[in-house]
């Protein structure tokens, strides 16, 4: 285990690797970063000045190479926007989208495995016709549709939640409850089908052919198999939650990465946009990590 966990943490390498040329040339590729920066009534004199003084004017290559090393010491440039390194920018903002996506996590994971199990041990009946209609509804509806009518309804109508910013746990209810819709809405036919698959295997029968209590029999024996593809999806989740945020943020004005990356992209603060696209690259890297891990510790037999 520990030999895999090892050869995992070196297979990010490369795979930063391939983000930062993406993101090195996705900027460039959107425009001329003097330009992007500048304001239109700037002379040619003051774009050589700022050409010359974030180094455009070496070959792009020696670009890439300088923007590599500034990367590998967390260095993204100053940020235009808020006159201080992106870096800092970023750590400052990290805390409110991390907050958000691990409660949302949480919250629709919880929901997802709980509903996802009753409706598989009551199959066919109105409870599971009526939550499987609804997570698929769930899957259709996007997360800003969801947010607005979270604020018309308990915001402006019956004024029970602030609508939006910071502030006391009420501020967190409608962000965490529109994004724990969406992500739940997934889970729930996920779990509902690996339950009802696995209740047909031989060691179930052969565990109430012993006389085991059906509780004992499901939440023992089915449901600790029946959690690996949950684990999956639940990892591929979480770049939705960090970076899926964004839209979600800007609906209820929430201080995070997402809010931010709206920011800097309006203000063409390329240098912020980097910075956010990288720690959302690893934090998708060390959740994926997470779930290989986790797959070993819920099923023995999985060999690496």
């Amino acid at each position: 285990m520990g030999r895999y966990i090892g050869k995992r943490i070196l297979q990010i390498i490369p795979v930063l690797f391939i983000i930062s040329f993406i993101v090195f040339f996705l900027v460039r590729l959107s425009g001329d970063p003097v330009n992007t920066m500048l304001p239109p009534e700037a002379t040619p004199a003051d774009r050589a000045e700022m050409r010359t003084a974030l180094g455009l004017d070496k070959p792009l290559l020696e670009q890439y190479g300088i923007f590599l090393n500034d990367v590998a010491h967390g260095r993204f440039g100053t940020s235009l926007r808020y006159g201080q390194e992106a870096t800092e920018v970023v750590l400052e903002k990290l805390p409110a989208t991390l907050q958000l996506a691990s409660i949302s996590l949480v919250v629709s994971t919880i929901l997802g495995i709980v509903l996802g199990v009753i409706c598989a041990r009551a199959k066919d009946t109105a409870f599971d016709i009526l939550f499987s209609s609804l997570s698929v509804v769930g899957q259709a509806m996007p997360s800003f549709w969801i947010g607005i009518m979270l604020i018309l309804l308990f915001g402006v109508n019956l004024k029970w939640l602030p609508v939006s910013g910071p502030g006391t746990w009420k501020n967190l209810v409608m962000p965490v409850a529109t994004l724990s819709i969406v992500t739940s809405a997934q889970v729930i036919p996920l779990v509902r089908s690996s339950m009802l698959e696995i209740m047909h295997e031989d060691y179930i029968r052969t565990a109430r052919s012993k006389g085991l209590k059906e509780r004992l029999v499901i939440y023992k024996h089915a449901f600790k198999n029946a959690l690996i593809p949950v684990v999956t999806i639940m990892a591929l989740q979480v770049p939705g939650l960090i970076g899926g945020s964004l839209i979600t943020e800007t609906v209820f004005s929430w201080p995070g990465l997402g809010q931010l990356m709206v920011q800097c992209i309006n203000g063409k603060d390329m240098c912020v946009v980097q910075a956010c696209v990288v720690f959302i690259s690893l934090i998708t890297i060390v959740a994926n990590l997470a779930a290989d891990i986790i797959y070993a510790l819920i099923d023995p037999r999985i060999r690496y």
